[in-house]
């Protein structure tokens, strides 16, 4: 695949590297000279130093072949521009990178749409979702978000005291809005139908508004409703550690954000409602003794420095932590801390780097649609509704789906849902399902034009 990159700071560098061990073409824009140097000599790719809004440096880049764009710098404007320029001058799928406090206010301007994108994202954003996941659903085995956050999949096991098990899934009242798209049974997945029947010890897969997965979630799995909060340090203050807060803050814990910096700190008192500041150092065992953070349920290191993260970490744990994670920018170490860090009581580490390669690696295809999630027998697709398709104008309930399709969301401009039977689909509209790969073929005919 014909992939042009601006940008090679940690991000963009990390991403170029890995996709061109994996024999794509590469071009590479980056506007400091001497990093441009180092890189023409160290990477297989087509290395320009320049201008990633400079039409003619994306003219040297061959922008012309380009099939996927990523605009990977520190700078939104940059991004922003260079992105939609591409898409202007022909590439099919350009992807931007944005700080995170632009990815916040979505909901407000449709920055997709005015430039053209075809996704954004901050690095920030996906680290701190991938770490929230612990905290958020410590008894699911997968959690992800689609549809710009507002859908969530979760994977739960139904418990033995569940009052589910024995009954029809049309039986068991989930919530408006939740759907049970899948069961995974003695090694096997099926799309269930309403007429499935839940069984002790199967493993579903669950959409829904975040909210109200929690409570299905646990009726699943046979709790009863705990009446004491989850108690979350966090220790770092910056983008990761204010993004990372901001997801707790609308879960039922209580939050306190170690930060050094005073002024941080008062920003943060200012942008958090539920959390706690503490002007403090986490890295000082005492500092931590004084705020009893033994008794915490997770103890989370978002700091800049790797290495004040990992022993902050082991500091936590030896104080009486029992859930510790970690932020670690090298991907390297950070996938050996986390196959060995529960030896000395680090259960996760993410890195930015790779968080944002596996948000990258769903674009990298040549067909109309993408795969977000592969489970055996069943894949969670996403795609854009053609204008001209049998589905666009149709009631979900007016459409002959094939058996083994369930829809879990639907993304139009900035509101996304999970569509019921009244439901209008158009043309434009991104759709979510999981499908069986027996019907993949059926239902992509009814939705490509």
């Amino acid at each position: 695949m014909n992939i042009i990159i601006v940008g090679a700071g940690e991000i963009g560098r990390h991403l170029a590297f890995c996709l061109a061990k994996e024999t794509h073409r590469i071009s590479l824009i980056e506007a400091d000279k001497a990093l441009a140097e180092e890189l023409e000599a160290s990477l297989d790719a087509k290395v320009i130093h320049g201008d990633g809004t400079s039409v003619s440096d994306l003219a040297d880049a061959d922008v012309g072949e380009c099939e996927l764009f990523l605009a990977m710098s520190s700078s939104n404007t940059t991004n922003m521009m260079s992105a939609s320029m591409a898409k202007s001058m022909g590439v099919s799928k350009v992807i931007s990178r944005v700080h995170p406090s632009l990815q916040r206010e979505e909901w407000l301007f449709d920055f997709r749409g005015h430039f053209g994108v075809d996704h954004i994202f901050s690095s920030e954003r996906l680290t701190a979702i991938e770490l929230a996941k612990f905290v958020r659903n410590p008894d699911s085995l997968v959690v992800e978000e689609l549809a710009r956050g507002r859908i969530e999949l979760q994977q739960v096991l139904v418990g033995k005291n569940s009052q589910a098990i024995g009954k029809m899934l049309r039986e068991i009242g989930a919530p408006e809005g939740v759907r049970l798209a899948m069961i995974s049974r003695d090694g096997l997945s099926f799309v269930p139908t309403a007429d499935s029947v839940i069984e002790d010890g199967d493993l579903v897969t669950i959409f829904g508004e975040p909210r109200k997965l929690r409570d299905f979630s646990e009726n699943l799995q046979g709790k009863t409703k705990g009446s004491r909060k989850l108690r979350v340090v966090i220790f770092g203050g910056n983008e990761y550690g204010f993004s990372l807060a901001q997801m707790l803050e609308s879960i039922d814990c209580t939050v306190r954000v170690f930060e050094r910096d005073p002024q941080i700190c008062a920003n943060l008192a200012d942008r958090l409602t539920n959390a706690t500041i503490i002007n403090g150092d986490a890295t000082v065992s005492s500092e931590l003794e004084g705020e009893q953070i033994g008794e915490a349920d997770f103890f989370i290191s978002t700091s800049v420095d790797d290495e004040d993260n990992v022993m902050s970490c082991l500091q936590a744990h030896t104080l009486g932590v029992k859930n510790c994670l970690t932020l670690i920018h090298r991907a390297d170490y950070a996938a050996a801390i986390s196959a060995s860090g529960h030896h000395f009581g680090i259960r996760a580490a993410v890195s930015p780097r790779e968080a944002t390669r596996r948000e990258i690696q769903r674009f990298i295809t040549t067909d109309s649609f993408h795969v977000l999630k592969k489970f055996d027998e069943v894949d969670l697709i996403e795609l854009r509704i053609g204008n001209a398709s049998i589905a666009a104008g149709h009631m979900v309930k007016e459409i002959d789906w094939p058996p083994g399709v369930v829809l879990v969301g639907k993304l139009r401009g900035l509101h996304a849902e999970v569509p019921g039977p009244d439901e209008v689909l158009l043309g434009g509209d991104h759709l979510y399902a999981m499908v069986s790969k027996d019907a993949r073929k059926r239902f992509l005919k009814l939705l490509e034009a």
